[in-house]
């Protein structure tokens, strides 16, 4: 009896043990696996649409292993790229989009490859050339700012008729000014802890580096009060006749740094 009851006891538990291998060995049907190329990008532009990101870089990695070497394949590593940049993963979407203009450097694509590339690095790096102005810092990175730069200029260089190029063009204009910007940041950093000569040559950078962007007046006025300020008259007095000529009706000449006060830049 006592034999009867524990080989059923043992029976049960195999069994059991048995349906908890097939449970954990069975892995989730694969909707997609019969389904043609075209079906599976149709698929996929859904879920971009809807704003399914991650849904739709799944669908679109399995449509370029699917379709490789046809322009669906292409079309699905743009889509990618854009469905990382929009999901919040921007060194994915470069990395993509890197992978696709050393693929197919002849695509007719090319120019949105660029202008998407400038575009990720533009808005990842916004937060610091939107305006940093109560921000106490020294140094920040700019790579982010100047890779999108670089993208939009071969953009615009290489394929002006592109219907892209407007656009660029612009953002290229807000880019520098806003680095421009920031160096003036920097600069009154620097003035305003008494680091007159670190001042002087973050000014001067700025005033050589972005030659008429609107941060000039600044970066002059700048020289003139580090200059000011460290007793060196003759050198200030060059600065401001340097103002004066090229901004006669200077703010800063009357209002200091008050003049500053108003930003210059947009939103997109």
């Amino acid at each position: 009896m006592f034999r009867t009851k524990l080989s059923a006891v043992c029976a049960c538990l195999l069994a059991g043990a048995t349906l908890l291998l097939i449970g954990c060995s069975s892995t989730p049907e694969d909707k997609s696996a019969n389904w043609s190329s075209n079906k599976l990008y149709a698929e996929a532009k859904d879920e971009l649409s809807s704003g399914s990101y991650e849904k739709a870089i799944t669908l679109l990695e399995k449509l370029e292993g699917r379709a490789a070497g046809t322009p669906l394949a292409q079309q699905a590593q743009l889509d990618k790229a854009y469905a990382q940049y929009k999901s919040g993963e921007p060194a994915q979407a470069v990395a993509t989009l890197d992978r696709f203009m050393k693929l197919h450097p002849a695509s007719p694509a090319l120019d949105y490859a660029l202008y998407l590339k400038g575009l990720v690095n533009f808005n990842d790096d916004l937060g610091m050339l939107s305006y940093i102005a109560r921000q106490d810092l020294a140094e920040r990175d700019q790579k982010a700012a100047k890779e999108s730069f670089e993208s939009f200029k071969e953009l615009v260089s290489r394929f002006p008729e592109s219907r892209y190029a407007a656009d660029a063009g612009q953002r290229m204009t807000y880019i520098v000014n806003s680095l421009a910007s920031y160096e003036m940041h920097v600069a009154r950093y620097y003035y305003g802890r008494g680091a007159y000569v670190a001042a002087i040559n973050r000014a001067q950078s700025a005033v050589a580096d972005y030659p008429g962007v609107p941060a000039l007046e600044e970066a002059l006025y700048i020289i003139v009060q580090s200059y000011d300020a460290l007793g060196m008259t003759p050198l200030r007095d060059d600065a401001r006749r340097v103002l004066e000529k090229n901004f006669p009706n200077s703010e800063f000449l009357s209002r200091g740094f008050k003049a500053s006060s108003e930003p210059w830049w947009k939103f997109w």
